[in-house]
């Protein structure tokens, strides 16, 4: 990857360029009152390659990944998406190091649903 923002193209399979700031992304969020950055404003953001911007951001933690964004927009550009994928860029950047195949058999207990462990195994593999 040449920089950030295809990175995080790639892990949220998210097309930024579609979104029109129509703002109704961020007028569903439950947490607009409560972020610097907007829903609608990440999608610019990323589109500037303003990462660093971003990861900095309390939104970027504000951001309950209900998803009220991604089922509100008219061109599916699914904002939560892209929120969730910087959060995971910052994530590994501090860890530099996240979930390998061999990790799962020590956090693999019976009570633990298999669902939970494909599904964390999925997010932090790429």
């Amino acid at each position: 990857m040449n920089n950030r923002k295809e990175l995080i193209q790639e892990i949220s399979g998210v097309n930024p360029y579609k979104c029109m700031k129509c703002g109704k992304c961020s007028a569903t969020c439950p947490s607009f009152a409560e972020m610097d950055i907007k829903p609608h404003q990440f999608v610019s953001y990323v589109l500037n390659d303003d990462v660093e911007t971003l990861a900095n951001s309390k939104s970027l933690w504000k951001c309950l990944s209900c998803f009220a964004c991604v089922e509100r927009c008219p061109r599916d550009v699914k904002p939560g998406k892209l929120i969730d994928a910087v959060r995971q860029t910052v994530i590994r950047q501090k860890d530099a190091d996240y979930l390998r195949p061999d990790d799962i058999p020590e956090l693999a207990a019976e009570d633990v649903p298999q669902q939970l462990l494909v599904s964390a195994f999925r997010r932090y593999r790429r």
